[in-house]
C-alpha cells in the first residue's frame, strides 16, 4: 500500500497563513471553519546573567497543520459508522459522507483538530490533502499555494528518506499516538518533543 503524507520545514515557515486561505477559499469554508491551521508556539523566559542584566531567551516558530494521514488515526477507530476510513490506493484518510451521522467523535478523538462539522449538512468535514486535485495530477492547494516552499507533498517513505523521519515538536502530540505521516524539520536551535 502506498501512503502519501506530509514535510513541513518550520525553518522556511513564516506563519503567513497562505496555505489557510489558499485552503480555504478553494473549498469554499464559511468563516470560522478551516481544514488548515497554523500553530504560533513561543517559549522562554527573561533571564538574569552573571552581572544582573536581564536578557531574554525566546524562541518562537509556525507550524502549519492540517490532517496528517496518520497510519493509526484515532478518528477512523472512533467512527461508529465506519464513515472514516483509510483509502488503500493512498493511505489517505477520508471520510464518506453518506455514513456520516456528524456526531463528532472523530473531532474528539484526533490529536490534531483535523475533523469540523459542517453545520449546515451535519456531516463531518477535514482535509483531504486535496484529493480531488490528487486524481487531476496535481498538488494539495496549501503546498502550491505556500510562498516559502516550506509544504511538500508525497509519498511519505520519499519524503522520510530526503527528509528523516522527525514527526514530533512542540506543541503537536507525540507522533506515538497515531504515527502521522508526518515529517517536520526543526527550527534552529529547538529540541524535538514527543
Amino acid at each position: 500500500m502506498s501512503q502519501y503524507g506530509f514535510y513541513i520545514d518550520l525553518v522556511k515557515c513564516t506563519g503567513c497563513k497562505t496555505c489557510v486561505i489558499a485552503c480555504k477559499d478553494a473549498h469554499s469554508l464559511p468563516v470560522g471553519t478551516n481544514y488548515r491551521k497554523v500553530i504560533e508556539f513561543v517559549e522562554g523566559d527573561w533571564k538574569k546573567d552573571a552581572n544582573g542584566a536581564w536578557l531574554q531567551d525566546v524562541r518562537g516558530y509556525y507550524v502549519p497543520v492540517g490532517c496528517n494521514e496518520c497510519a493509526d488515526p484515532a478518528c477512523v477507530k472512533v467512527c461508529p459508522t465506519k464513515a472514516h476510513f483509510k483509502r488503500e490506493s493512498d493511505g489517505l484518510v477520508l471520510i464518506d459522507e453518506k455514513k456520516c451521522i456528524g456526531c463528532g467523535a472523530c473531532a474528539q478523538a484526533c490529536p490534531y483538530g483535523a475533523p469540523v462539522l459542517d453545520e449546515t449538512a451535519h456531516k463531518m468535514h477535514k482535509c483531504d490533502a486535496c484529493a480531488d486535485r490528487l486524481a487531476q495530477g496535481l498538488l494539495p492547494i496549501c503546498v502550491e499555494a505556500c510562498p516559502q516552499r516550506a509544504i511538500e507533498f508525497g509519498e511519505i517513505s520519499e519524503l522520510r528518506k530526503k527528509f528523516g523521519d522527525n514527526a514530533n515538536i512542540a506543541p503537536l502530540p507525540s507522533s506515538r499516538l497515531t504515527k502521522p505521516s508526518l515529517v517536520i524539520r526543526v527550527p534552529l536551535n529547538m529540541s524535538k518533543q514527543g
